[in-house]
């Protein structure tokens, strides 16, 4: 029974992640549209509702083009390299606390995540390091110069960035004391004890070293159309584009919820036991809080790209290593300091 329900959760889990992968790509039309004073997709459905669909079917039937010069296995395993990683990381993220129910002459407890691992933290510092790899094997296949020069930025970007998001994520360990992110979340049960009041610099740190992990403006060194025409993926097409999409798309919201979950309370929903649970399950509204946390933050992302202009490379590197690394350091310190002092 126990692995009939994971079976299950992961089907709907996955499923899920897609359609708002579909979701979030209409949100950055229609928002990129509001802030440019301009209409967007509107043509597809009410409203450009079904615009997402059109795209997938467009990707779906278009020509799937392999140019003659690349290396034929590396070019068609980069954009499942690049996607994978980015589903796979969301299966540690919690999403609302268990319930017990009664199934089939027994009760079963059902928990609002996929895997409930006791390093979850360093799984998902594990997996999505894997990202990386899609990129650089895309460049590096496509045996194309400007591709390859993508695939080499991306490698730099990300070691630059993952080294501060690691500090940041160690501070906010020290102050829970584990691993699970369950443990995290209910580490701040209170409002006043979510972590980005506890962690304030830990939170930009990570926030930012977020931006720069997704290669969202203005870290979009690696594709940086007016330099690099695509960057690493400049010969791709059809399904193979999409990939490579719907992995940046996945990372944003999978970056999304972990901003949420470590820093604001995850699904812990201030003044719930004022509310009357006796017509909705609290779990539902923990879901529903943590949905909206998560939103915010996508919101968030796609507000900042169509806002700030692309750092330089070296702007880039200078931030990273010269700034948010001694910053993160410098909050680890701090941070022990004054546990060391409560203590």
């Amino acid at each position: 029974m126990a692995l009939l329900l994971t079976a299950i959760k992961i089907v709907v889990v996955v499923s899920l992640l897609l359609l708002l992968v579909m979701i979030v790509t209409l949100l950055e039309r229609r928002i990129s549209g509001w802030i440019q004073d301009r209409q967007g997709p509107n043509r597809v459905g009410p409203g450009g509702l079904f615009q997402p669909i059109a795209d997938g079917i467009k990707h779906f039937v278009k020509e799937d083009v392999i140019p003659g010069h690349v290396d034929k296995f590396l070019y068609v395993i980069a954009p499942g390299i690049a996607m994978a990683p980015a589903l796979m990381t969301f299966a540690v993220v919690p999403f609302g606390d268990q319930m017990t129910i009664h199934l089939f002459g027994e009760m079963i407890t059902i928990k609002f995540q996929l895997a409930d691992l006791n390093i979850g933290i360093l799984y998902i510092l594990g997996i999505a390091s894997l990202g990386v790899y899609g990129m650089i094997v895309g460049g590096y296949g496509s045996n194309n110069k400007y591709s390859m020069l993508g695939g080499l930025r991306s490698s730099a970007q990300m070691i630059s960035y993952e080294l501060p998001m690691g500090l940041a994520i160690i501070a906010v360990v020290m102050i829970s004391g584990s691993l699970r992110l369950n443990d995290i979340v209910h580490d701040q049960s209170a409002f006043w004890q979510w972590n980005v009041f506890r962690q304030p610099l830990g939170f930009i740190i990570f926030l930012v070293a977020a931006f720069a992990e997704t290669n969202r403006l203005p870290f979009d060194l690696p594709e940086a159309e007016q330099e690099l025409v695509g960057g690493y993926h400049t010969e791709y097409s059809s399904m193979k584009f999409s990939s490579f999409m719907i992995g940046e798309y996945s990372h944003i919201i999978t970056a999304s919820a972990l901003i949420a979950t470590l820093y604001f309370g995850g699904w812990q929903t201030p003044g719930l036991s004022y509310l009357n649970l006796s017509v909705v399950p609290e779990q539902i509204i923990q879901f529903l809080m943590f949905c909206a946390k998560t939103g915010f933050f996508i919101f968030f992302f796609i507000w900042v790209r169509w806002t700030l202009p692309r750092f330089r490379y070296d702007q880039l590197m200078n931030l990273g290593w010269k700034n948010m690394l001694p910053l993160g350091l410098l909050n680890i310190v701090l941070t022990g300091a004054v546990i060391a002092y409560l203590v």
